[in-house]
């Protein structure tokens, strides 16, 4: 097991709801998002669950180590973070639907449940390279070329910043202003190491049969498509999936209540299913986040 990241600082975490609930709902943001993702649009479940939402390693308010941000590394972080909270339905969106999910297969006895929510869903780099450059997404090649992705990152924080709640129209202003909190080093290698190259579906199969996991997603999603989604949640007969037709990578920005109903509904049901500890591989998050190939 690697040392903390800092030992003086874990990662930025809020704690709001019901301190008094024996139940716990943890929030894990995408890549760019933060805390403020969710905090406006809890609405019930802050009444009846204790809440912690955590900026991920190298976002937010978290540290921003100059490293390279695996898997193991972004788990690591988590566990480190939330180590005092005892199990919890672990809710993630985007890149922190995947965490999500690595997180439980590395730490099976805290996590009650998941609600992976516009989960990007490739069997490989190369099958996300094909789709983020031959898909519906404009400037694909954009994302999948590491300088260039790098280079957008930077002009984008140094110099249009600022900017971004005028720029971008199609999520909340406090979103917007917070694609800013990072740095390429955090951005880029999460990309890489998390979106393209983490095998989420090895580590959801190690998941207990009891264990709910609940897939909430949008049918316009052109950055995680659905049908990908779809097929991974056919490997369980639990798992079961809720597509909003009309939504896009958003769902908990674009349906709140129905998907705080949706988060209530998994949480209030199947607290305590567990997950059985299965023999981690070679290259899952339970490795020295060091070795292997070194990625940008």
């Amino acid at each position: 097991m690697w040392k903390p990241i800092d030992v003086n600082r874990t990662l930025h975490t809020e704690e709001r709801g019901n301190p008094a609930s024996d139940r716990t709902l943890v929030f894990v943001p995408g890549l760019g998002g933060t805390t403020r993702y969710w905090a406006s649009r809890l609405g019930h479940l802050e009444g009846r669950y204790r809440i912690v939402l955590v900026d991920v390693l190298g976002f937010g308010e978290s540290p921003r180590p100059w490293l390279r941000y695996s898997v193991a590394r972004h788990v690591e972080a988590l566990a480190e973070a939330l180590a005092s909270y005892g199990p919890a339905t672990i809710v993630g969106h985007s890149l922190g639907a995947l965490l999500a999910i690595a997180y439980a297969a590395c730490y099976p006895r805290r996590a009650d449940g998941l609600v992976l929510i516009g989960m990007p869903c490739f069997a490989s780099q190369r099958d996300a390279y094909a789709y983020y450059r031959h898909g519906p997404i404009r400037a694909g090649f954009l994302v999948t070329n590491v300088l260039l992705t790098a280079l957008t990152c930077i002009v984008t924080r140094r110099l249009l910043g600022r900017l971004l709640p005028y720029l971008i129209r199609h999520v909340p202003r406090e979103v917007a202003e917070d694609l800013v909190k990072h740095n390429w080093r955090s951005s880029t290698s999460s990309l890489w190491e998390v979106v393209y190259r983490y095998d989420a579906l090895h580590d959801l199969d190690r998941l207990s049969e009891r264990t709910p996991v609940l897939f909430i997603h949008g049918g316009e999603d052109v950055m995680a498509p659905v049908a990908a989604v779809e097929r991974a949640a056919a490997r369980h007969p639990r798992w079961r999936v809720k597509v909003f037709p009309a939504s896009d990578h958003h769902p908990f920005l674009r349906e709140p209540e129905a998907c705080q109903r949706l988060i209530d509904g998994l949480a209030s049901r199947h607290r305590g299913a567990g997950i059985r500890v299965a023999a981690p591989r070679a290259d899952d998050a339970s490795r020295d986040p060091d070795q292997g190939e070194q990625v940008p």
